[in-house]
């Protein structure tokens, strides 16, 4: 069994509308439904937005199903001039940014929630175009004010809500795991190309991304090692 895990509302509503699943299964947090890709039994769970219900989903799926691989596919804000819309992050590295201790050395919180993944259980070359690197995540979006730091603190090109989550309890489960994320807009210390006109151009751009990730799925399965 693999597990998909697709986090957003937006997200999740364009992996319904692409795959169209006959019917979609209730659990205690959000839903799911089956399917099969490249002959493996593939589940499909909508993981919800931000950390907290990233991390129980997560946590679900590998007690519920034991996957062999966790799959985590959506999207994520670029920081302008350090990466473009449309690149797909393959993620190595996950932190994150909204931990604040006040009382003890900072950084232990920050290297505590910091998780390296394992990616040599995918044989390459990759089937589609990645930028390998560190992802960041907070339960907020990308704040301008916060992008010189994510640049410079953080070393990232790219934030999300959730991946930080996942890849937490991916790795203290011991359970392999991919993330693949999609900019699907920039934001620079002026603001967000997108921010002003609310969800709509998110959700707009949320359909093409999730579909050309989905498409690229039996391709990322056919590389995995036995």
């Amino acid at each position: 069994m693999i597990a998909v895990i697709i986090s957003a509302n937006s997200e999740w509503q364009a992996a319904l509308e692409y795959l169209d699943p006959v019917s979609l299964l209730p659990n205690p947090f959000t839903e799911h439904f089956f399917s099969e890709v490249k002959g493996k039994p593939v589940v499909f769970i909508h993981g919800g937005w931000g950390k907290v219900s990233a991390a129980a989903t997560a946590q679900y799926c590998i007690d519920t199903w034991h996957p062999e691989v966790l799959i985590n596919l959506g999207t994520c804000g670029g920081l302008d001039g350090a990466i473009q819309a449309g690149e797909t992050l393959l993620v190595n590295e996950t932190v994150m940014y909204d931990i604040y201790e006040r009382m003890n050395d900072p950084a232990i919180a920050l290297r505590f929630y910091t998780t390296t993944l394992d990616l040599s259980f995918i044989n390459q070359p990759y089937p589609i175009a990645v930028r390998i690197g560190r992802l960041a995540s907070a339960d907020q979006d990308i704040d301008p004010m916060l992008v010189p730091m994510l640049r410079d603190q953080f070393h990232v090109a790219a934030a999300d809500w959730e991946s930080a989550s996942i890849a937490w309890v991916a790795q203290h489960n011991a359970t392999p795991c991919l993330i693949l994320r999609t900019v699907s807009d920039l934001v620079s210390e002026a603001g967000s190309e997108i921010y002003s006109d609310g969800a709509a151009q998110f959700s707009d751009r949320s359909r093409v991304i999730i579909q050309k990730l989905i498409e690229s799925l039996p391709d990322w399965i056919a590389k995995f090692k036995k």
